[in-house]
């Protein structure tokens, strides 16, 4: 089963290439006879070759009529008719080639991508497992009624809306809402049909039927939406509602006035605008092709002139702005532990899991460089966490039922999770608690430089649509500068925000689940991030970033503006070359032949304009030399290794908050040493390295001055640092008037650095491949 998601007219199979392939070798044909003297034989030619394009282009019109307008194809119908009628066949044959081409160019277009329900109707749930006293069935999930008790396994898609009974559910909801981390769903919580189980089998009560159910609803919502999206009126279609009923009003002027049709027939070859059957196709198909180079693929070119004119930009949080993956955002340990033995141990544990988080976690170990041990006796639990056994002791990763009675320093652990939106797992070592990871979905570090960009492109609003919850998502709008942030959304919420910024813009949706998916395809312009799989969102979408990088949008629309403006460009410019050579027609000073010859020479002037579009925009993203590159490949990988300095120090200051003893003391030492040998080399090698590289791309020393600024400040924090170690050492241990100013410096570094490294992440390192 295999619905549309637009509704499109219907095209005549392969009729455009035939065509060409026709006019092509009749004009050609015809040439070559009267180079050879055959002056009847090349008439034949030619006038074979006009009759040929007659016929469709007929359907062409009758087909854009249909749909309510009067199409560029109607001006090529009238003169070719009227070049057969005066017998003036080598201007039908251009003109007729002409017709063929500009068509060919649209079709190949429109056959880049499909866009139906497939992925939608993939995933689906097609069967569900129905108990009925100690017997389990599978059933069609069609057969599913409201009160039915089923049962759903591991990795199996709830098949209808429901609430769990009895234990615990762990479900895998981004299908739904777009987010990457598990669900715990407790007895008696609903359920939505779609989720993934993520644990370990559960069972639940059905509460509707599978037509009645969210996910069919999600189903339907894409097909509505899809039909409901009028097609994109071509550009040169909107030029030609006013140049067509000129063009007939001049040639029936002359001909009334002068009483020859003849002339009336050379002021519609004239008037037979290739720069709109051809000139204008011809720069959006070389837009198409200079986006594909960069990652993008386009459905067609009126896809790409929408997005030309788009004003208000819609996106969504998870895999759009975010990387839509979790990563390790600290690692704190009880005192007595570090951080490094902490995240070893934890990922010791979690190394055999399937768990999102776990993946998470063991990616980070491997990124630090520490060595993973083999547990015994290993087990896992969903949705609680992974036990086993290490150097004698039973440790588990995981959840804690309750931060109850627990120490200062776990409570605190818990309190940070929530202000920055994290999860949590604990490592516990014999029943207690003695560390913990935290993780989060990080921002893009080419997103805030990608809104900078569209802004300038001339999109006037950005707005976030998503099924998060409301903290994470105003904390992602506050730090891009969005202008509206709608959280907790469902897909049918998405639906209608797309509905009511459509009413007041030409509107691009941009998404990357399968519950962006009636979204994008509402939006006037639906934009997918399609790097991972051709998901319902690439399937519904007009517009597929192909690269796993949301710059790729801001690129895309770069391209689209330059590429609709140098269209009009041609198409204005022919036209007015057009009315121009319309006049001397009028006047009898043109022939048809040679009027014919003399648009083909507007052609030449045109069509090389419109092929400056598959030119680099000046405005895209700044060209890096391959040693540049490689500088910045290299310093963003010593910021992953240097993570460990900044918890070093954050660590070094939590502590010292807790006591000024001879650990506390030793804890900073450390973390200046760590400063010393790792951190400033680094910083110093940017500064005369990278920095001087960047600058010859980025347009001179002032656009790193900033970031030298960050550089000469880091350093003195370190230095005042190193003076209080020292006035420590001398007096045998920190004086109180100390404890304050230290506490200020390592908490004032630990803030300046993070904010350094996510500016220089931001600005520099995402300008590389």
């Amino acid at each position: 089963m295999n619905h549309a998601l637009r509704i499109r007219p219907p095209r005549l199979p392969r009729t455009e290439p035939a065509l060409l392939a026709v006019t092509a070798a009749a004009l050609t044909g015809g040439t070559v006879a009267w180079l050879l003297g055959a002056d009847g034989v090349a008439d034949l030619c030619w006038a074979l070759g006009s009759a040929a394009a007659v016929v469709p282009a007929v359907a062409w019109v009758l087909e854009a009529l249909r749909r309510g307008h009067a199409g560029v194809d109607l001006i090529a119908v009238v003169a070719l008719g009227g070049t057969l009628a005066v017998r003036e066949y080598l201007a039908g044959a251009l003109i007729a080639l002409m017709l063929a081409t500009g068509r060919t160019l649209e079709a190949a277009a429109q056959r880049r991508a499909s866009r139906d329900l497939r992925a939608l109707l993939e995933h689906a749930p097609r069967t569900a497992r129905r108990r009925t006293a100690t017997e389990v069935r599978t059933v069609p999930s069609a057969e599913v009624a409201p009160g039915d008790l089923l049962v759903v396994g591991p990795g199996e898609v709830v098949p209808v809306d429901g609430r769990v009974t009895g234990a615990t559910a762990v479900l895998d909801e981004s299908v739904l809402t777009g987010e990457p981390l598990a669900v715990h769903r407790p007895a008696g919580e609903s359920l939505r049909s779609g989720a993934v189980n993520a644990g370990g089998a559960f069972e639940m009560r059905a509460t509707a039927t599978e037509r009645d159910s969210t996910y069919a609803g999600i189903v339907r919502l894409a097909r509505q939406a899809g039909a409901e999206s009028a097609p994109v009126v071509r550009l040169a279609d909107r030029y030609a509602a006013w140049f067509l009923p000129l063009s007939l009003v001049t040639a029936g002027l002359a001909w009334l006035v002068t009483g020859s049709a003849v002339r009336a027939v050379a002021v519609l070859v004239v008037a037979t605008p290739c720069p709109l059957l051809l000139a204008a196709p011809v720069a959006v198909v070389s837009g198409l092709s200079r986006a594909s180079r960069l990652g993008v693929v386009v459905r067609d070119g009126g896809a790409l002139e929408a997005l030309g004119r788009a004003r208000t930009l819609l996106l969504d949080k998870t895999g759009t702005l975010t990387r839509g993956r979790p990563r390790v955002l600290d690692v704190v340990a009880a005192p007595g532990w570090q951080s490094s033995q902490v995240l070893r141990l934890a990922a010791s544990l979690d190394q055999f899991s399937p768990h999102v988080l776990a993946q998470a976690v063991v990616g980070a170990a491997r990124e630090r460089g520490l060595r993973m041990s083999v547990p015994a006796d290993l087990s896992e639990e969903p949705g609680h966490g992974v036990t086993g056994t290490l150097a004698g002791r039973r440790m588990a990763v995981g959840r804690l039922d309750s931060l109850a009675g627990e120490p200062g320093w776990a409570r605190a652990v818990g309190n940070r999770a929530l202000l920055d939106g994290a999860a949590v797992a604990w490592l516990s070592v014999d029943g207690g608690p003695v560390g913990a990871v935290l993780l989060h979905d990080p921002l893009r570090p080419d997103a805030p430089r990608t809104l900078r960009r569209l802004r300038a492109a001339g999109v006037e609003r950005l707005v976030m649509l998503t099924g998060d919850r409301p903290e994470p998502a105003q904390e992602v709008g506050a730090v891009l500068g969005l202008d509206a942030v709608r959280a907790g959304l469902s897909p049918a919420d998405k639906v209608a925000a797309v509905r009511a910024e459509r009413a007041d813009a030409v509107t691009v949706m941009v998404g990357d689940g399968v519950n962006d998916a009636p979204a994008l395809a509402t939006a006037d312009i639906g934009v997918a991030m399609g790097a991972r799989g051709a998901t319902a969102s690439s399937e519904a979408a007009d517009i597929v970033l192909t690269a796993d990088r949301v710059d790729r949008l801001a690129d895309a629309v770069a391209v689209a503006v330059r590429s609709r403006r140098i269209a009009v460009q041609s198409a204005l410019g022919g036209m007015a070359l057009s009315l121009a050579a319309m006049a001397v027609a009028a006047a009898g000073l043109l022939p048809p032949a040679l009027g014919a010859l003399l648009q083909e020479g507007i052609d030449v002037v045109v069509i090389l304009n419109a092929l400056r579009a598959l030119g680099d925009d000046r405005t895209a993203r700044p060209a890096l030399r391959p040693s540049t590159e490689a500088l910045i490949h290299r310093f963003a990988a010593e910021h992953d290794d240097l993570r460990d300095v900044l918890e070093a120090v954050r660590s070094a200051a939590d502590r010292l908050s807790a006591g000024a003893g001879p650990e506390s003391l030793a804890a900073v030492a450390k973390a200046h040493r760590m400063l010393t040998e790792r951190l400033l080399p680094h910083e110093y090698a940017e500064e005369h390295e990278l920095y001087p590289a960047l600058a010859a791309v980025l347009g001179g020393p002032e656009t790193t001055a900033t970031m030298s600024r960050a550089h000469t400040e880091i350093e003195r924090l370190a230095h005042r640092i190193a003076t209080h170690l020292a006035l420590a050492d001398a007096a045998g241990s920190p004086a109180p008037e100390q404890l304050d100013d230290l506490r200020a410096c390592l908490y004032g570094l630990h803030t300046v650095l993070r904010l350094h490294f996510t500016q220089e992440e931001e600005n520099y390192f995402s300008l590389a491949q």
